[in-house]
């Protein structure tokens, strides 16, 4: 079994719900970059627009302005490793391809924008398809409820690669997300039943990447804040793993690279 990939969020936004506003200039997101790499991230991901409920519209030229030098700044200064774009805009993605990106994350899986799949297949690019609740991709925050979540998120995951595909997607360059918080509802049960069952989508034959790092349904009885979340991240990352995670994606590298490895060896003790 392949080792399990970190991928390092490196948001540059002033309104990300956890690090928001502390890498907004490039000398600092370079060297947040930097410090991931040493921890063990494989990729570092740069958002510039949060997606979270309240958060705010960007334009193409904000995003753009945000996230371009950072990415030149991180591929000048660590050549070798992997960057990957958060988002759902395909005009930047085409931007960040051009600069050396070979992953984009679409939070809304090909939704939003109707040319992302092409830019990503003409680049011969990676692309994570990820599971919402909302056809936009602001997230809101809803009691969504469902009859079977884990059968909706898959014929849900397993209609986007279809269509992904036929757009010119090379198989191999696909990965599943199946959201978690408020991407699939404010009620935290179902976020717990996806990673209970996470073997669903991996069975899909594609890798999966999962995301819970200091999310909303991490809170429990207490209404921890985001900076509190981190033994249930790293308690719901060990879970996910076992389950057949192959990127977790999070802003707590070595605590996360400490948590895999752990599980990583059981696994290998149980096969």
């Amino acid at each position: 079994m392949d080792r399990v990939r970190i991928v390092g969020i490196l948001n540059v936004t002033p309104d990300s719900y956890f690090d928001g506003g502390t890498y907004v200039s490039v000398e600092q997101a370079v060297a947040r970059a930097a410090a991931m790499v040493r921890e063990g991230a494989d990729v570092i991901e740069v958002g510039g627009e949060s997606t979270g409920p309240q958060s705010q519209d960007v334009s193409i030229e904000q995003e753009l302005g945000r996230i371009i030098p950072v990415i030149r700044g991180i591929r000048h200064s660590l050549p070798e490793v992997v960057i990957s774009v958060d988002t759902y805009k395909a005009s930047v993605a085409k931007a960040a391809l051009e600069e050396g990106v070979t992953i984009v994350n679409d939070v809304t899986a090909g939704r939003a924008d109707a040319a992302m799949f092409g830019v990503v297949a003409r680049a011969k690019a990676s692309i994570v398809l990820m599971y919402a609740k909302d056809a936009s991709a602001r997230t809101t925050v809803k009691a969504m409820q469902y009859d079977d979540v884990v059968a909706t998120v898959r014929n849900f995951l397993d209609e986007r690669k279809r269509i992904a595909m036929e757009e010119g997607i090379g198989a191999e360059k696909i990965i599943l997300d199946p959201g978690l918080g408020h991407f699939i509802s404010s009620d935290a049960r179902y976020s717990f039943e996806i990673l209970a069952h996470l073997d669903a989508f991996a069975s899909l034959g594609y890798p999966v990447l999962v995301s819970p790092s200091r999310k909303s349904f991490l809170a429990g009885e207490r209404n921890l804040p985001p900076s509190d979340r981190l033994p249930a991240t790293l308690a719901a990352t060990t879970i996910a793993v076992m389950h057949g995670a192959r990127f977790i994606r999070t802003h707590d590298i070595a605590n996360t690279r400490e948590a895999i490895d752990t599980a990583e060896k059981i696994i290998h003790c149980a096969d």
